[in-house]
């Protein structure tokens, strides 16, 4: 899994934050931030909540294929 993020158009609606606080933060102004582009198996379902649940769609998960790149 590689996980990426739009400041630009991030609603600062912190959901990312709350859901997977040790993949996503937020910087001064509240935008998001990735801490971790390549988050481990036991925080991948909360990091696909976060995606799924960010307002504005300012999350992009990119799945891993079988060969794991």
């Amino acid at each position: 899994m590689r996980v990426n993020a739009n400041s630009r158009t991030c609603a600062v609606s912190s959901l990312c934050v709350y859901r997977a606080p040790s993949v996503f933060s937020q910087d001064e102004d509240g935008h998001v931030v990735v801490l971790d582009h390549s988050p481990g198996e036991d925080v991948q379902d909360e990091v696909r909540r976060a995606a799924r649940g960010c307002p504005t769609r300012s999350i992009e998960v990119v799945e891993s294929d079988a060969t794991g790149s």
